[in-house]
């Protein structure tokens, strides 16, 4: 272990730039990923010649052109446009809300009559500064939209009615008064053909990395925190100390996949369920992602749930008794000098995909000059 410059734990997307570019520079680095395989939660497999999402949809998206340039090297994206749909109840809304939504909500045509419907029904507020998530929907989209697309759906995502939900969640909620479809901003946007597992594997593809799967952590903590000069670790912060502070929240998912003997189940990559009675939050029918014609189609059927010991935290909840909480083990971080904490849950933070990218190239050109 004295040969090694550093240890990575995580094999996911922060752990493997930081890899990757640690090991341009000469470094040698370890990586150990508890799971038995590499990619984090963006790792995708092939089945009946479809690439399949293992963790949920993964689009990625950026408008900054140094990351876009950067993940380019290790793949050819696509053309593909995030475009979900809400099915509320059987009715099909676009989404984000746009021009086609309040159009089939209300008949509206222009803008003009739209924003007009938006301002009468967000009224109810009486000027009102939102302080819980229905209230700043309502100031945002007014209450059609509020209790068809984002009650219900938003409540099954968090498992908390949206008046104990903070405002912040949904404050850059997408609403666009054109007939755009497209639900990022991003100048740059797709799907590496072929999926994401081949970015992380060409990341690690190096002389100067090591890597090992099926290797847990904690199983050999202070071993590793003994033999290693330094470490970064992008596993759960508050797990790490093992949770001396109290425990973070986190939710998590759960996937029913089904493979089904047919072409198209339902005519686009991700649709959402937004009324309170449909279990899941929404389904994925990962060909629609590479525009695929494959005889069979693979769907699954996305469920939140409350994250449990044992469980694979995907979100990290951040209400201001987590974050908190968070700072208090970023300080009890800080102090432990030859460990790094990084990525999402390293650092309790939601990140995108070119989020984790663009923090683990700073974290280590910082560390590394």
């Amino acid at each position: 272990m004295g040969n090694y410059d550093y240890l990575i734990v995580g094999a996911g997307l922060f752990g493997a730039v930081f890899a990757h570019e640690a090991a341009l520079k000469g470094k040698k680095v370890k990586v150990i990923e508890k799971r038995d395989h590499i990619a984090g939660n963006i790792y995708t497999r092939e089945e009946e010649g479809i690439q399949v999402h293992q963790y949920g949809a993964h689009i990625f998206h950026t408008s900054e052109k140094e990351i876009w340039d950067y993940v380019n090297q290790f793949a050819e994206f696509n053309r593909y446009t995030n475009s979900p749909v809400a099915n509320y109840k059987g009715e099909i809304y676009n989404l984000p809300f746009n021009m086609n939504t309040f159009n089939k909500l209300w008949g509206v045509v222009t803008p003009a009559e739209a924003q007009a419907k938006i301002d009468e029904q967000r009224a109810v507020l009486n000027g009102k500064t939102p302080e819980n998530l229905e209230e700043q929907a309502i100031s945002l989209v007014g209450t059609d939209i509020y209790e068809k697309l984002i009650k219900d759906y938003t409540e099954k995502q968090w498992g908390k009615p949206t008046t104990e939900l903070p405002a912040f969640i949904i404050r850059r909620l997408p609403v666009r008064l054109t007939y755009d479809n497209n639900y990022f901003n991003d100048t740059y946007q797709g799907i590496p053909i072929g999926g994401y597992t081949q970015i992380v594997e060409k990341m690690l593809d190096h002389e100067n990395i090591d890597v090992e799967i099926n290797v847990d952590f904690f199983a050999n903590k202070e071993q590793y925190l003994k033999e290693f000069p330094k470490i970064v670790f992008t596993g759960m912060i508050d797990e790490f100390f093992d949770y001396k502070l109290g425990e973070l929240e986190y939710r998590s998912l759960r996937f029913e996949n089904e493979t089904l003997d047919m072409e198209n189940y339902q005519g686009n990559a991700v649709v959402n369920y937004t009324d309170a009675d449909t279990p899941y939050t929404r389904i994925i029918e990962h060909k629609h992602f590479e525009f695929g014609n494959q005889e069979k189609t693979i769907i699954t059927k996305e469920h939140s749930k409350t994250w449990e010991k044992g469980d694979e935290p995907y979100y990290p909840v951040n209400n201001d008794r987590n974050n908190r909480l968070y700072q208090s083990y970023k300080k009890l971080a800080e102090a432990h000098k030859n460990v790094i904490f990084g990525g999402r849950l390293g650092h309790y933070r939601y990140y995108d995909m070119h989020q984790v990218i663009a923090a683990a190239l700073q974290c280590v050109r910082s560390e590394i000059k």
